[in-house]
């Protein structure tokens, strides 16, 4: 029951911005544990089974019950919204640099960490219509969003909102959630299956052999994906939008920063 309520919580912030759900699971003390129960799903499926059901169930309800609430507001209240949103992964930043030099950082990480960095940066920015917003999406777009979320419930520091809204299918994932639209969310699930056993694996070899340029590769590419999750819509005035939207900023901030200082407790 305990794995069940702490599931709802984790996929709570595994749709809401900045509250990334693999940084609760590590804040639960269920990061590793998950690592290894989906990378080695069938070397022992009933004990990884046991102990994976009520948190993946736990995370589904939290998702579902979740989703309204954030295309309500994004439908609605963009602009603050995406202010919002930014604030809570800004806040998210120094917990992920602590990470980076958990073991001490020498100087080829932050040549992998300005690379990394450099290259999203080209990807995502300089080449804009490379990943348009996607609104009807057909099978191979639904399982690539299964597979996306199935990264970013893995990855420490890659946010479900920076990496889906970057990729053009947020808005997709949230009112798919929303309106339980099965064509969209069937095709998403094999993807997010798939995703979640093979990174898994991938992750936990990754994080023995190499953690501190893993972390280095990470966090070069999530500050790539940041700019992302202002749109054109996000043009700030002298009115009452933008003092809301500045404020939600800095509120958003404060608030991932103080669950970071929690998690390092």
């Amino acid at each position: 029951m305990k794995n069940f309520l702490k599931g709802i919580v984790v996929g709570i912030g595994g749709i809401a911005p900045g509250l990334s759900g693999c940084v609760l699971l590590i804040i639960f003390g269920l990061y590793q544990k998950t690592l290894d129960a989906f990378g080695h799903l069938f070397k022992d499926i009933k004990k990884n089974s046991l102990f994976l059901l009520p948190l993946v169930l736990g995370m589904a309800v939290g998702v579902l019950l979740f989703s309204k609430i954030i295309d309500f507001f994004i439908g609605n209240y963009e602009m603050p919204t995406r202010f919002c949103f930014l604030g809570l992964i800004l806040g998210t930043v120094p917990m992920v640099w602590k990470e980076v030099r958990k073991d001490g950082c020498k100087w080829y990480h932050y040549v992998c960490m300005v690379l990394a960095a450099a290259f999203g940066f080209w990807l995502f920015r300089a080449n804009p219509h490379l990943f348009p917003e996607v609104t009807n999406p057909n099978v191979f777009q639904s399982i690539l969003l299964g597979i996306a979320v199935g990264v970013t419930a893995v990855v420490p520091g890659f946010d479900p909102t920076v990496v889906l809204t970057t990729l053009g299918i947020y808005r997709m994932y949230v009112s798919a959630l929303a309106d339980f639209d099965v064509s969209i969310l069937a095709p998403m699930l094999i993807g997010l299956a798939l995703s979640l056993v093979a990174i898994s694996r991938f992750m936990t070899f990754l994080f023995k052999r190499f953690y501190t340029a893993t972390y280095s590769v990470i966090f070069g590419i999530f500050i790539s994906m940041i700019p992302n999750m202002l749109n054109k819509s996000c043009v700030l005035g002298f009115n009452l939008a933008s003092a809301i939207s500045i404020i939600l900023l800095i509120a958003g901030f404060f608030v991932s920063y103080i669950l970071g200082k929690k998690r390092e407790n």
